[in-house]
């Protein structure tokens, strides 16, 4: 269900949505108590909310959606507007899942290619998601959503093992998300989809190989996340009994005044100083940087200092920022004592740069699939045998937490 108060906007919403073979669009509204009675009398998976509405907003409507459907997938849809940044992390402790940076105008949503392929792999993600907690067979393309295309240099092992994993392709249907199903066709959302036997799975153990990290002290802790994130964020940290006595360096896939936003939500749930990064700002220990949305964020050497560097280089895996310039950039400033983390997200971000920071004897640990939202990231680098830990997410806080206080300095 798309939920917006101008009729532009929701046709132009429900058209992205609706081109995916996979989507099914049940229903729109316009406000927020037109959503709660349409959300009554259909059968709606993903909900894809507006803020700023007449007569009952997208935040007082949140609550009583997730009260009335309480697995409902609610992906927040806001301007980048500093009120709308707030309110939309607001909304991740109040029960949403995510959010989506809507362009300002009708013009520039139209025109927006990365919006669009944002909002229908969001809906996508964050559907499958929601059947997976439900214990019901996931379609085969879901597994690999935004996981690294075959014939790249940055799937490696991670494509090869999604492609172990994956059955014949189903017949495609008109429902949300078209699943393989044994037994007679299921109906959802309404609508009617193709079944076939299930094709077993690998077993993932046996696709995911460990390396030996570091026995080193890490000097510093570089985190990656991407569809998510904030959450699996708040959850990672939660496992530090203190404030770790390195630099904490965090990329995010945000857009700007988002990452400001989070680094204050950070700060408040750690009680750890929290700042987004700037140009040539020195790194002190015990402090968290978060990188800039807009900017990549890398890390040199000045007066023989570790300073952090920002640039406006070209997106790299469709994000600025991305994680493979901060994860290549470590090594020369802080050699084997690096610990990087990859949390869960689509796409592959944070592969390339995980393959250096580990061959120059860096550590890597990732979040394991059944606690990702999406293992696109964190499975390109397990599945490629660069991590030597994969953990559900509040797990692996104290695995980091625990290498930070030991090993040799």
């Amino acid at each position: 269900m798309v939920v917006d108060d101008s009729a532009i906007i929701r046709g132009f919403l429900c058209r992205y949505l609706s081109e995916d073979s996979e989507i099914d669009v049940v229903t729109t509204a316009n406000n927020g108590a037109v959503a709660l009675r349409q959300l009554q009398a259909n059968d709606i998976e993903v909900v894809v909310l507006d803020i700023e509405m007449p007569e009952m907003d997208g935040l007082t409507a949140l609550p009583q959606m997730i009260k009335m459907v309480p697995d409902l997938q609610v992906v927040m849809a806001s301007t980048l507007t500093r009120k709308n940044a707030e309110v939309s992390l607001r909304s991740l402790q109040m029960g949403a899942v995510d959010y989506v940076p809507k362009p300002e105008t009708a013009r520039s949503v139209n025109a927006n290619i990365d919006f669009r392929r944002e909002l229908v792999d969001k809906v996508k993600a964050w559907a499958s998601r929601r059947r997976k907690k439900r214990g019901e067979q996931l379609p085969a393309n879901a597994s690999d959503l935004g996981a690294p295309t075959a014939g790249t240099t940055a799937a490696g092992l991670a494509a090869r093992e999604v492609t172990a994993r994956r059955p014949a392709a189903p017949t495609p249907g008109s429902g949300f998300v078209t699943a393989r199903r044994p037994a007679a066709p299921v109906s959802i959302s309404g609508a009617r989809v193709s079944t076939a036997p299930a094709t077993p799975a690998v077993p993932l153990e046996k696709q995911i190989s460990l390396r030996t990290g570091s026995f080193r002290r890490p000097k510093v802790l570089a985190i990656g996340s991407s569809t998510g994130g904030p959450q699996a964020l708040m959850k990672f940290f939660a496992g530090f009994k203190r404030a770790p006595d390195v630099p904490v360096l965090i990329t995010q896939h945000m857009p700007a005044t988002f990452t400001a936003i989070l680094a204050e939500h950070l700060a408040q749930a750690t009680g750890w100083k929290t700042q987004e990064a700037t140009d040539g700002q020195f790194l002190t220990a015990g402090e968290m940087y978060v990188a800039p949305g807009g900017r990549h964020m890398e890390v040199t050497v000045v007066d023989g200092k570790a300073c952090i560097r920002l640039t406006d280089e070209p997106p790299e895996n469709f994000c600025r920022p991305a994680v493979d310039p901060l994860f290549r950039s470590l090594p020369a400033v802080y050699g084997e004592n690096v610990l990087g983390i990859i949390l869960t997200g689509m796409g592959h971000d944070g592969l390339k740069g995980a393959r250096e920071l580990t061959r120059t004897g860096g550590t890597l640990l990732a979040q394991d699939e059944a606690s990702s939202v999406v293992w696109g990231m964190p499975g390109a680098v397990a599945t490629a045998g660069l991590c030597t830990e994969v953990l559900p997410v509040d797990k692996l806080g104290e695995a980091a937490a625990t290498r930070l206080q030991g090993g040799i300095r």
